[in-house]
């Protein structure tokens, strides 16, 4: 599972490929599409719960651009609602359906990818390729997962920052300037939290996860199978579990309903999470008192990177159009036009994270607009570390068994071994 951003929220698609009738199985290369026709006739645009109040006229200007631009051509857009996306794009799939253009988070891209649904867009469209963000290419190019190739043009974006209670670092003797910049110092600084302010807002409020030990060099998943279950992903675990043995994590944490660190730091039981830039939004509206005392850093190890994108159908029977209509709509010009619509999102192209201001001005919360230039300026190192085979009931077992080895239940290997066999029994 890997998380993505679906109507400006995080969703998923879980076993699509069972589900579905038709198509190659993956694995396979795939055959570049005949692109060189002429740009006319009718394709329907699909996005996915995005036509309200505030996007329409925004795609209605695109999609008259576009028409405008090219004679004859017809954009017919039609929009999914946010609950049962996955169910929609399934029975399109199945029933040869799928829309020309179609909005796709990767992990829906991956499954129609297994099944010959979609344009690898590396073997029929190479050159427009170089104007996206490599990590939002790469979130959609499966050459390891077994479907060679690359299956959407990156679109609108998000990534995390690291966000601080500035009112409890001060009195663990931190500044602004002098926050944690590694991992090392922000364990050495969890223990200065704890001396001055005891377990009240500590510093660590997660225990670790697949995510975690991918930042930290671990190979998570290799030729076909799942792999973490090594020395090195043993040490990091064992790390943690000092720390939660020094109280320096809670133990609520290691619950299976235990709310992310985002939402405990609104209420000042953690003085540090990591989130998107939106946060800076969910605070001032929850925690208004907060947000003078919050705090944004630059992430110290990769960047998480959380994805949406703009596929073409394989089967389109206006290929042309169809190709030079998805990288219309994801263009630099109209994505920067899309980001300051959806304030906080990045754009998946090189040349607007490279110019924030592009896209920023319109923003007036200062606090976020810092934030936005500082994750546009990390986006270059950004990127997917989880497989898209990891699912939503692999990430619950999997922190079962790291939780007993946190408690020192179990060792930390023998829970990585569990949780390996456990990952790779399901798939």
């Amino acid at each position: 599972m890997r998380k993505t951003l679906t109507a400006l929220a995080a969703s998923c698609l879980l076993a699509v490929a069972g589900c579905t009738g038709g198509g190659a199985g993956g694995g396979t290369e795939q055959n570049p599409v005949a692109t060189d026709g002429k740009i006319t006739g009718e394709i329907t645009f699909q996005t996915w719960s995005l036509k309200n109040d505030k996007f329409t006229p925004y795609f209605e200007k695109v999609i008259a651009d576009f028409e405008k631009q090219h004679e004859g051509v017809k954009i017919n857009w039609i929009d999914q609602p946010g609950d049962g996306y996955e169910a929609k794009i399934l029975q399109q799939a199945d029933s040869g359906e799928l829309p020309d253009v179609v909005n796709l988070p990767d992990d829906f891209a991956y499954q129609l990818a297994k099944l010959d649904k979609l344009v690898d867009l590396k073997a029929s469209a190479p050159d427009t390729l170089g104007a996206y963000v490599d990590g939002g290419l790469g979130s959609y190019t499966f050459d390891k997962e077994g479907a060679p190739g690359t299956y959407a043009y990156p679109w609108y974006l998000g990534t995390d920052l690291n966000w601080w209670n500035m009112q409890v670092m001060e009195k663990a003797g931190y500044t602004k300037e002098t926050l944690p910049k590694s991992e090392d110092e922000w364990f050495e600084a969890a223990k200065k939290v704890k001396e001055v302010n005891g377990t009240a807002a500590p510093l660590i409020s997660s225990m670790p996860d697949v995510t975690t030990l991918a930042k930290n060099g671990v190979e998570i998943y290799q030729d076909g199978k799942f792999v973490f279950n090594t020395d090195k992903a043993a040490e990091v675990v064992n790390r943690y579990a000092k720390a939660y043995a020094d109280g320096l994590v809670p133990p609520e944490s290691l619950n299976d309903d235990y709310q992310s660190n985002s939402l405990m730091f609104p209420s000042g039981k953690t003085a540090h999470t990591t989130a998107t830039t939106s946060f800076v939004t969910q605070i001032e509206n929850d925690a208004p008192t907060l947000l003078p005392l919050l705090a944004a850093t630059p992430k110290w190890d990769t960047p998480p990177l959380f994805v949406q994108g703009v596929s073409v159908a394989k089967q389109s029977k206006n290929m042309a159009t169809a190709l030079a209509f998805a990288e219309f709509v994801t263009n630099n010009a109209n994505q920067v036009e899309f980001v300051k619509l959806a304030q906080g999102f990045m754009p998946g192209t090189k040349e607007a994270n490279e110019n924030p201001e592009s896209f920023t001005a319109d923003i007036k919360n200062p606090a976020l607009v810092e934030s936005v230039k500082m994750a546009a300026d990390q986006m270059d190192r950004a990127e997917d570390l989880i497989a898209v085979q990891y699912t939503n009931d692999m990430k619950q077992y999997v922190g079962q068994q790291i939780a007993l080895a946190m408690k020192g239940e179990i060792s930390a290997k023998d829970a990585l071994d569990k949780a390996v066999e456990y990952c790779n029994k399901a798939l």
